[in-house]
């Protein structure tokens, strides 16, 4: 049995899984979704989620939103520091994996069938090969690409949302100034995520761009801002909500072209993450992809790259579980290999 985790910095998903065939084809046995800020440590999600199933794992592997370095991580979004040999010495088992949480979205993608995803740019090549790049808004801004050595992809994770945001208006230059004055640094995760659409919209706002109804006040202040925000520009119903997700979007889809280029994705670029099937029909929009396409000389090449929304939410299990299963495949092949019992 395969226990995968999909941990971020809201929340953190657990799944048994059951390895067809040895295939990229997964049954689920049981799935759990915990609020990642109630716990203290990915140690005590697991645990708990191990005693309440009574089914111990004989591998794990675990996509984290982080840094992954020499089987250590510590999460920017939450203050945890995990260690996957303390929790392979609490799980009872030889090892336990830990890869980056955009890491795992790449993995997954190999596992996902024609209804997993939504084409926001149809091109004319049919399976077009190369370089392929995943992007995710959620809690924070993933990235991680995929690079074709012409027989399969390797996948590698990065912290590219760390990147320096870079404006292509006055409005977004005025967006970075205010921002700069809170944060110092302005990475494109201080907007292209969750917590980065309230700070857009309180940029309109605080600058005067426009009225704030009293009741989205109200809500922005009740619960999850970002929610609220994207809620009521969706249904739109505040023009300054609306306002908010359209620029959000454009910045987006300017940080996914840049990510295009970086990796000449031209095997596509997948939108993971929580946020964007929810506001699929935005993105289907004009805003994204003309952002996406305006590179100047290079828009002829971002034109022929289809860009895709992951919209199956448990991409990132399937990831974890398909690179756990690969691991403990080699593991053991290399020790059958060395003739050791």
């Amino acid at each position: 049995m395969i226990l995968a985790g999909d941990i971020g910095g809201t929340h953190a998903r657990l799944s048994y899984y059951r390895l067809e065939n040895d295939t990229c084809r997964f049954t689920a046995v049981h799935e759990h979704v915990f609020d990642s800020p109630k716990f203290r440590g990915l140690d005590e999600v697991v645990l708990k989620f191990v005693s309440e199933t009574g089914v111990h794992p004989s591998i794990a592997c675990f996509g984290i939103a982080g840094p992954v370095r020499n089987g250590r991580v510590e999460t920017p979004n939450l203050p945890w520091v995990i260690e996957s040999s303390r929790l392979a010495q609490e799980l009872h088992i030889d090892s336990v994996e830990l890869i980056n949480d955009l890491e795992a979205q790449a993995w997954g993608i190999q596992c996902l069938g024609p209804s997993d995803t939504a084409l926001l740019n149809p091109v004319s090549t049919q399976n077009p090969t190369g370089n392929q790049a995943v992007v995710a808004a959620g809690t924070g801004l993933g990235e991680a690409g995929l690079i074709w050595d012409g027989e399969r992809h390797q996948i590698f994770a990065c912290e590219g949302g760390h990147c320096d945001f870079a404006p292509r208006s006055e409005l977004e230059m005025d967006l970075l100034r205010y921002l700069l004055t809170r944060f110092g640094h302005v990475s494109f995760e201080r907007i292209v995520s969750g917590p980065g659409l309230v700070n857009v919209y309180m940029f309109l706002k605080d600058t005067h761009r426009g009225e704030e109804p009293q009741w989205l006040r109200d809500e922005i202040a009740a619960g999850d801002a970002a929610a609220a925000i994207s809620k009521a520009a969706v249904a739109a119903k505040a023009p300054l909500a609306e306002q908010a997700l359209e620029l959000w979007i454009s910045i987006y889809g300017a940080e996914a072209g840049n990510m295009a280029l970086k990796l000449l994705a031209t095997g596509g670029v997948f939108l993971a993450g929580g946020i964007a099937p929810r506001i699929l029909p935005q993105l289907a929009g004009p805003l994204f992809m003309e952002a996406f396409f305006s590179k100047g000389r290079m828009q002829p090449l971002l034109e022929t790259i289809p860009v895709r929304v992951i919209t199956n939410g448990k991409n990132g299990l399937l990831g974890a579980a398909c690179y756990g299963a690969r691991h403990a495949g080699a593991s053991a092949r290399k020790i059958a290999a060395s003739g050791v019992e």
